[in-house]
């Protein structure tokens, strides 16, 4: 048990000087070195998703290369609501954190590895499980269309290998959010640069030496996630500080996990039913025209460069969670409001820094991943058109993940779900059944989510959030 925080001097706990204590100092450094490492870790992770992908399209197997490019909504149906309850994990230990309760992030900590070690059973058991039928939704499988019949045994080989093996990115999640919430990206970032290096040698052998095709390409990935687990678990159990892992002391305290589930339930059910939203997303992409391996492959291009373009929102938008979260800790909601401004204008800059490359040069981009003329094309016309639209996505990240880290989920939740779900589908049954089905009218489903989420995003939290009313510990 860790000693009581008056009796032990502050630096005692500075994860060998790796974390980010965000309650003073200068607000957009402490974004800069926070979010820094996490943006990197999180283009390694993209980059071994790519080559996932650029290794099947070598393959000259349109259909291995659709079914491995567009399986991302089935996976996050479940670790989408695992991530949820990891934010509302991490929400209360930075709390815990800026409040300088060392006791409470111990309880935290290990209630949060207990529950972790639950959640991986039940996820592999789901997984495995509803993989199939999921997938018959998503692609349209019918016996009497063969495009469907080729595609959906490479999804289902895939998901099988990757869910068998999701604990190790369950723990590596959970193991990382930890480290963050007390302000160390660093070691998560190390991690991730073992498991990515790990992925894109394993891809290559299993690939091109052994030719497994789609099976290589699942066991890299599951391999590389485990990899980055021992590593990101063994650095909880050699702490020498409040968030050292005990084993003996793994249980659940039902106090701290009610306050998780407080931050982290609607967080995971948001996740949850916007990825399962976005399988019927795919769906009208699988099924326009009837040329459904070309419209696949290229918003399998389309959706790798979308984790791009991505990455700085979420880096921040994760790095504004933590700052609120350690700053109402502390007693300072004034901070926290102002460091949510900063991040919001930085997560503006990236967002320009990357969408206008993009712009230019995206044939280049789509045809590094597959050489088809069609798929090019395609791809080419969803990343020039959507692009632009990115934008909108900075207020709804950024302030999302502010009102994340106050610990108030509940509106998130409701104003993503009703944006990416419930008024995006409208607009796809509208579009499809009485416009077009083609795929950029299709794609452009994606915007107009964004679209009015930011609308609804920026009425609450400018008329009716309040920081000082939504401390959680």
């Amino acid at each position: 048990m860790p000693p009581d925080a008056a009796s032990v001097p502050e630096r005692k706990f500075s994860l060998l000087r790796r974390d980010v204590d965000m309650t003073r100092g200068s607000i957009a450094g402490n974004m800069v070195r926070f979010a820094v490492p996490l943006l990197l870790g999180n283009f390694l992770q993209q980059l071994y998703n790519l080559t996932d992908t650029w290794v099947i399209g070598q393959m000259d197997d349109s259909a291995a290369y659709a079914a491995v490019g567009n399986i991302g909504p089935v996976i996050n149906i479940l670790i989408g609501f695992f991530l949820g309850f990891s934010t509302g994990a991490g929400v209360v230990i930075s709390q815990y954190y800026g409040k300088k309760d060392y006791k409470g992030v111990h309880d935290a900590v290990h209630t949060t590895v207990a529950a972790t070690l639950v959640m991986a059973l039940i996820f592999t058991v789901l997984g495995v499980g509803m993989t199939p039928l999921i997938l018959r939704v998503m692609l349209h499988v019918d016996p009497s269309n063969p495009e469907t019949l080729v595609v959906y045994p490479h999804a289902v080989r895939y998901l099988t290998i990757y869910f068998f093996g999701v604990s190790g990115l369950l723990l590596y999640n959970i193991s990382s959010g930890i480290l963050r919430a007390v302000g160390d990206s660093v070691r998560p970032f190390i991690f991730l640069c073992i498991s990515a290096v790990s992925n894109i040698l394993l891809d290559f052998l299993f690939v091109f030496g052994f030719h497994w095709g789609v099976t290589g390409v699942a066991l890299a990935t599951v391999i590389a996630q485990a990899a980055s687990a021992a590593f990101a678990v063994t650095v909880l159990l050699r702490a020498k500080n409040c968030v050292k892992v005990t084993l003996r002391d793994i249980r659940v305290d039902r106090k701290i996990l009610g306050k998780i589930f407080r931050v982290g339930l609607p967080a995971a059910v948001q996740t949850s039913l916007t990825a399962f939203s976005n399988v019927f997303v795919q769906s009208y992409i699988s099924g326009t025209n009837g040329i459904q391996k070309i419209n696949m492959s290229s918003w399998t291009t389309y959706s790798k460069v979308d984790g791009i373009i991505f990455l700085p929102l979420q880096s921040l938008a994760l790095a504004a969670t933590t700052f609120v979260g350690q700053n109402l800790g502390a007693g300072n909601p004034d901070r926290a409001r102002k460091g949510t401004h900063v991040a919001y204008f930085m997560a503006v800059g990236c967002t320009l820094a990357v969408i206008i490359p993009v712009e230019f040069f995206c044939p280049y981009i789509a045809e590094f991943f597959q050489s088809d003329p069609d798929v090019v094309a395609g791809a080419a016309l969803l990343l020039r058109v959507l692009s632009p639209f990115y934008l909108f996505s900075c207020v709804n990240q950024v302030y999302n993940g502010a009102m994340r880290g106050a610990g108030d989920s509940t509106p998130p939740m409701i104003i993503m779900l009703t944006a990416f779900v419930l008024l995006r589908q409208i607009y796809l049954f509208v579009m499809t059944h009485y416009i077009s089905n083609d795929l950029l009218p299709v794609g452009l489903g994606y915007p107009f989510g964004w679209f009015m989420c930011m609308i609804m995003t920026l009425i609450y939290y400018n008329f009716f959030f309040k920081y000082t009313k939504k401390k959680v510990v």
